[in-house]
């Protein structure tokens, strides 16, 4: 039945295929930056989250006095102030949807008192509550925007990494046995991994994490001979995470890249000495951070297994003429084109022009190889190459975006 739906949706394709190639839809998709700017009445501004599609982008904008405010910014509407809880004085935002609708971070409320926030445009700023104590802090959201993942307090004001849903509510995830407290930092598409750090007592130590309903929280280790590590981002599947370790002796952070198999791997640096990993691709192939150069500054850097550690400031110099300079890369699309952070003109978008919109095997041009993976994945479930738009499941629309950019690259 499956091969033969296949077939049915070929047949029905086929001739707009033929009308596309015909006609020659194609288009380039050349690399751009953009500086997102701030708030009126701000000054500064960094990005932290990224829509599947690169058309929204969240984090927050400062003040002089150190104050921030959450934002959302589309290129069309701009920067879009999402305010506060009410009565609260400020806001920052961590995490945005597949498709950009549904926001979370943490705002103050009337008492002063942090909580983590899901924002939608009809429903505004929600408080998602604590786990008992009086503050809550967002960092992640699954694709569909129906999972949220962060920390809180307690009854005994000890923070704990929760798991959030609108039917279950905020889900105490535990800690490492013998540490004191955790927190949660990143979450798979479906919502069903998350990754954080558990830590000591005050602080004074943490150590990575990976956590599932069936296995509970896992501890990542560190790199040979650190004593501490931390886990920022994990792929579309949970089986990649990424993060920061310390090095033997605790002396230098690096960027690591953990699976099961391989363990942790050090991902190096920029020439210096230290380096941090915050974001990554759906596939875990794309990672995204910053490191130390061999003048010792932080600079934007993407690492990939073929190509390993680039500094992205002299990958795109050309964007940067202005002497400018991209400082943090916090976060990559599901796809690995567009990549946010913080830069020395404020929040930036990069679009990288790669892989090109409908190029599913990632080779550089949209052609009947990409339209066959689509068809042959056609009714499957998500999150994963074929599934373009990033919706969950794989179907006509992601059809569409391969058709309507047939040609492209070729």
């Amino acid at each position: 039945m499956r091969r033969e739906g296949h077939l049915r949706v070929s047949a029905h394709l086929s001739a707009v295929v033929l009308l596309l190639v015909a006609t020659a839809i194609s288009w380039s998709q050349q690399p751009s930056l953009t500086w997102l700017g701030t708030l009126p009445g701000f000054v500064g501004s960094e990005a932290w989250g990224v829509s599947a599609d690169g058309s929204v982008v969240v984090g927050r904008a400062s003040n002089a006095e150190r104050q921030s405010r959450a934002f959302r910014w589309t290129a069309a509407g701009g920067m879009e102030d999402l305010g506060t809880l009410p009565g609260g004085g400020g806001s920052e935002a961590w995490g945005v949807s597949a498709d950009g609708r549904v926001v979370v971070g943490w705002a103050r409320n009337a008492a002063g008192e942090w909580r983590a926030f899901r924002w939608t445009a009809a429903g505004g700023m929600e408080d998602l509550g604590t786990l008992g104590g009086v503050e809550s802090w967002a960092f992640g959201i699954s694709a569909d925007g129906s999972v949220v993942v962060g920390h809180a307090s307690n009854a005994e004001r000890q923070l704990r990494a929760f798991r959030w849903t609108a039917v279950g509510g905020m889900q105490n995830l535990g800690t490492l046995p013998g540490f004191a407290g955790s927190g949660a930092l990143g979450i798979s598409a479906d919502g069903s991994v998350v990754v954080g750090r558990a830590t000591y007592a005050y602080w004074l130590g943490r150590r990575a994490f990976r956590w599932t309903a069936a296995g509970g929280m896992q501890d990542l280790g560190t790199l040979p001979g650190g004593g501490e590590s931390e886990a920022w981002g994990v792929s579309a599947d949970g089986r990649v995470v990424v993060g920061m370790a310390y090095t033997a002796a605790g002396r230098w952070r690096r960027a690591f890249r953990w699976t099961a198999a391989g363990g942790m791997e050090d991902l190096g640096t920029l020439g210096g000495v230290e380096s941090w990993a915050f974001g990554i691709s759906a596939d875990g192939r794309v990672v995204v951070g910053k490191a130390q150069n061999a003048a010792w500054q932080y600079r934007a850097f993407r690492w990939t297994e073929a190509g390993g550690m680039e500094d992205l400031n002299i990958t795109y110099a050309s964007l940067l003429t202005d002497g400018s300079y991209l400082w943090r890369a916090t976060a990559i699309s599901p796809d690995g084109r567009y990549i946010v952070g913080l830069g020395s003109r404020g929040a930036f978008l990069l679009d990288t022009g790669f892989p090109l919109r409908g190029d599913v095997d990632r080779n550089g041009c949209v052609d009947d190889a990409d339209l066959l993976r689509v068809l042959f994945a056609f009714g499957g479930q998500g999150y994963r190459n074929e599934d373009l738009n990033w919706d969950g499941v794989i179907d006509d629309a992601d059809l569409l975006v391969v058709l309507f950019n047939f040609g492209s690259g070729c």
